[in-house]
């Protein structure tokens, strides 16, 4: 039954774990608000404010929470760019046992691929529990959404932490048209089948709620597409669709010049040491996300070294890898691994002149921009990857051009496999030898390849890869 809401309520609404804006708590007692950026912000600007758009998102921290107490979740639309924003305050307790122990422990594992089989998943009460905490946290959203939303408006769902709500939402409100978008890959079936039966037929007729399913690439869309006819018999009159997000020309070539930027650029060519133009660089900018594959990137450079003695003094891997999700134990181990690995290579082959390895852990957003621009070869060499947006925004930076050494497994491939170098992701012997084709390229050839690049890169913009999904959903 439609909410008494809903008839004064949004045309547009974006659902999503993580919201436009984020809260701390000051010594004073008073909120600092600090704005998010991305594709989906782009977007829901881009609909200008004719459209009564809506954000519903959840509390994170502390900060949110005490936002949602203060203000019953109905932000202060100057704290988010002019977004209208509704977050939720989930209790803490059901969005850990929802956000790490089920969306980024389980469904983040199959859909990358990432369970040590002989020893996990093993799915027990406690994980039973905690996907009780999932389809409460997904409910709570539902609700709201229904509660929110105008007759007959589009909602937009994001990703897998969101997969129970579009049918959760359509028996609350079945005149809405809903979609959702996965950012991240689809598992094939034999791997999605890990899930316990009555869990993998409840995720994708959740995600069957919806009118409409949007994917980054093909591949992904025909995997949903295998489980649905695998498992449920098929995906009924839920469409499918692919919108392949891109990067931000604008917003990149403008951020990378600023000055931060500029004193970014002048510190890393210190590290990077030598004579202007003598060392060559090899960069990669991650998250220590497990799937991000860094360690194995780390070795193949390792076998450069070792394989290619003339590539020694002459060559800097620029790795920055900023710390992901360190509330789990397995990617504080992996963090850890990445730099005991960058330690390793430096102790082995490192000079009084020449550090092999310049490791960065802090996030610094200026100081990847500077990495970007000052890259001869860009490392993206993931295990698994819904599109992976660094491989888009290196070439579109880089003030000389870039050669781009690209996994097949990312879902970028599928566009710019043309003129990358293409790895296997777990081919250390194979991501060596394309690290060495990569950086003996003329600097002609860099640049041409790194214009197509960014050319294809930059196809699909945030603010048009949003407007496109909104305009598919009601055709």
């Amino acid at each position: 039954m439609a909410s008494t809401h809903g008839v004064q309520g949004s045309r547009v609404l974006v659902a999503s774990n993580r919201g436009p804006v984020s809260y701390a708590v000051a010594e004073d007692g008073s909120l600092v608000s600090k704005r998010g950026g991305g594709g989906v912000v782009s977007g829901l600007s881009a609909i200008g404010p004719d459209a009564d758009a809506l954000w519903v998102c959840s509390a994170l921290g502390d900060g949110d929470r005490e936002a949602v107490r203060r203000t019953d979740g109905r932000l202060d639309p100057a704290d988010s760019g002019g977004q209208r924003v509704r977050m939720l305050g989930i209790p803490p307790e059901v969005h850990a046992d929802a956000y790490n122990g089920i969306a980024n422990s389980v469904l983040w594992f199959v859909h990358h691929m990432l369970y040590q089989t002989p020893l996990e998943p093993a799915f027990d009460t406690e994980f039973r529990r905690q996907w009780a905490a999932y389809e409460e946290y997904n409910r709570a959203f539902a609700q709201a959404l229904a509660d929110e939303a105008a007759e007959g408006a589009a909602v937009l769902v994001q990703d897998y932490h969101l997969t129970l709500v579009p049918g959760m939402l359509r028996e609350l409100r079945p005149d809405l048209r809903i979609g959702h978008f996965s950012h991240t890959p689809w598992a094939p079936v034999e791997y999605f089948r890990m899930l316990p039966d009555d869990i993998a037929e409840q995720v994708l007729r959740g995600m069957l709620g919806a009118d409409r399913l949007g994917f980054l690439t093909q591949r992904w869309a025909d995997a949903f597409t295998a489980c649905c006819d695998a498992l449920v018999g098929g995906t009924g009159s839920t469409r499918t669709g692919v919108h392949g997000l891109g990067a931000d020309a604008d917003f990149l070539r403008a951020r990378s010049h600023e000055d931060d930027v500029e004193e970014r650029i002048t510190a890393l060519r210190e590290e990077i040491g030598g004579a202007p133009g003598e060392r060559r660089t090899i960069v990669r900018v991650d998250r220590t996300e497990l799937s991000k594959n860094i360690v194995r990137g780390l070795l193949a450079y390792r076998q450069l070294l070792e394989d290619r003695p003339e590539w020694r003094e002459r060559v800097v891997h620029v790795a920055f890898a900023y710390p992901s999700r360190q509330d789990l134990a397995v990617y504080r181990d992996y963090t850890a691994e990445v730099q005991r690995v960058a330690e390793e290579i430096n102790s082995a082959y490192g000079t009084d002149g020449w550090t092999p390895v310049v490791l960065h852990v802090k996030d610094d957003f200026a100081r990847s921009l500077a990495a970007y621009r000052l890259a001869d070869v860009a490392l993206v060499n993931p295990i698994r990857d819904g599109m992976n947006l660094v491989a888009k925004e290196v070439p579109v930076v880089s003030d000389g051009g870039c050669a781009l050494v690209l996994s097949r497994e990312a879902g970028a491939h599928e566009e710019l496999g043309e003129d990358a170098v293409t790895v296997n992701p777990y081919d250390v012997v194979g991501t060596a030898a394309a690290l060495h084709e990569a950086l003996s390229m003329t600097p002609e050839e860099r640049a041409e390849r790194s214009k197509r690049l960014a050319a294809a890169a930059t196809a699909l913009p945030p603010a048009k890869w949003f407007l496109d999904q909104l305009h598919a959903l009601g055709d």
